[in-house]
């Protein structure tokens, strides 16, 4: 199947842009057609190693100043091109650019601010479990290139799209999930503008025959999407996306929502098209209306491709959720402590509030990318949690804004600042009642202070159970 990518590389000068995991991924599979006449690296880091095939290496800052030189540059997701791609004489490429190309009527993109990334798993699995010949790919982990050998013509791909990703496509898949789209990213695309364009390449490329299942919170405008719109309504309030940026405001699409997840008393009910569904809540480990509202995207989808109710409900019940997503972690001295890493933007800490009720104590804090706080601190203003304890640099400056722009903030005795999270963990052990939940939602990034988001869960897990006496409950 690798064969499938010769078209773009066959006797060509190429350059590879970047070299971390999906670099040498390209390497390798290059390596193997062996195809290309030239075959060069540039990455801001100088070649420890010599690598067989590699006629130059290009590093040090001015690395991007060669990139005309080629015909064809594979960038990584994470290179920030120093020029729009559309200057540059030489085609820039990218693996997931290749792969759609090859693959796109049966691929299933998914993106979105938060949770893509429990949508992209969570579908994976119902299908593999319902028997369907499925493959995960994409921002999950593991580079395109290297599953190519393994698709038939039957295999339905499913690919969690990153906005880096994104950015360059000139391609969308067939069935597109756009979950919401949040103010992130500001330090990499500067505007807000340029980061919702990059999510919107998820569907701007579609055909007339293919599908967009999109949250009602970030609609495509009016002209925009000439593939089939489903519309996705979550049982909570979400702020929709402002283009602010736009000097003429173009209505956004009223389509009357198709796919709703609404929440009764005893119960959260997908209706979609003319069924109703039933979460089975008692059964299932993922919780709250967030990842019930992921469960409607894949519900959909499902439906789409014919699954029955009954392979639904038995994969559904049997999905582990990935970890650091409001994760629970154990119970300690009769307080319970989850871990939701994965927030990096308020809507996700107050949808872990709104889903903890019992929470006694909240963690709030990390990187400070300059992203507007304001609806976090509306909402801890007027949430009944005692214990709000703002660490690093965000929640050091979410409490200068509260005292001095929030006077009317309720019970600002509630807000205790940190440091770093040793001392955070330190506080909450002292101040979290028995019989409560402690959780770290921070609405921020954890680089620069952790390698990502996952270290900086398994660092809380650790401080939390540094000592594990005989009550503490897993």
């Amino acid at each position: 199947m690798i064969e499938k990518i010769e078209p773009w590389i066959q006797g060509k000068r190429v350059l590879l842009l970047g070299f971390g995991r999906e670099g040498r991924s390209t390497y390798n599979v290059l390596r193997r057609l062996g195809t290309c006449s030239v075959l060069d690296v540039a990455d801001q880091l100088a070649l420890e190693d010599q690598l067989e095939g590699i006629e130059t290496w290009i590093s040090g800052p001015d690395y991007q100043s060669c990139l005309n030189d080629y015909d064809v540059v594979f960038k990584s997701p994470g290179v920030v091109l120093e020029r729009p791609a559309e200057e540059y004489r030489c085609q820039i490429l990218s693996q997931t650019e290749v792969f759609f190309q090859c693959f796109r009527d049966q691929i299933i993109g998914i993106t979105g601010t938060k949770g893509k990334s429990t949508i992209t798993t969570l579908l994976y699995h119902l299908l593999k479990h319902a028997g369907y010949d499925t493959i995960l790919a994409g921002n999950i982990g593991i580079p395109v290139f290297d599953l190519m050998e393994d698709i038939r013509p039957e295999t339905i791909i499913v690919c969690e799209l990153s906005c880096h990703q994104l950015e360059y496509m000139t391609v969308s898949p067939h069935i597109a999930v756009l979950s919401n789209i949040h103010e992130e990213h500001l330090d990499h695309y500067g505007t807000m503008e340029k980061y919702v364009r990059a999510k919107e390449h998820i569907f701007l490329n579609q055909r007339p025959e293919d599908v967009l299942i999109c949250s009602v919170q970030c609609l495509p405008e009016p002209g925009e999407c000439v593939s089939r719109l489903i519309t996705a309504c979550p049982a909570f309030a979400e702020p929709p996306l402002d283009r602010y940026w736009k000097e003429k405001k173009t209505p956004v699409r009223q389509d009357a929502p198709s796919l709703c997840v609404e929440e009764n008393e005893n119960a959260t009910i997908i209706r979609y098209e003319g069924t109703v569904y039933r979460i089975p809540q008692d059964r299932i480990r993922l919780m709250g209306q967030h990842n019930y509202f992921d469960i409607g995207f894949a519900y959909a989808v499902c439906r789409i491709l014919h699954m029955s109710e009954e392979d639904f409900t038995k994969g559904l019940i049997d999905y582990e959720p990935l970890p650091h997503r409001l994760q629970f972690l154990g119970e300690l001295n009769g307080v319970k402590y989850y871990d939701d890493s994965i927030s990096t933007i308020c809507e996700t800490a107050i949808q872990a509030l709104k889903t903890l009720k019992d929470t006694d104590t909240i963690l709030i804090g990390g990187m400070d990318r300059g992203i507007d706080y304001r609806e976090l601190i509306e909402y801890l203003s007027r949430s009944p949690v005692p214990h709000i304890i703002l660490m690093e640099a965000t929640g050091k400056r979410i409490f200068e804004e509260i005292t001095e722009d929030y006077p009317e903030f309720e019970n600002m005795q509630r807000l205790i600042p940190a440091e770093h999270l040793e001392d955070a963990v330190q506080i909450a052990k002292e101040v979290t009642r028995p019989g409560h939940s402690c959780v770290m939602s921070p609405a921020a990034a954890s680089y620069g202070i952790f390698r990502n988001f996952e270290e900086r869960g398994e660092r809380f897990r650790a401080l939390v159970f540094a000592e594990q006496p005989e009550n503490t409950v897993f």
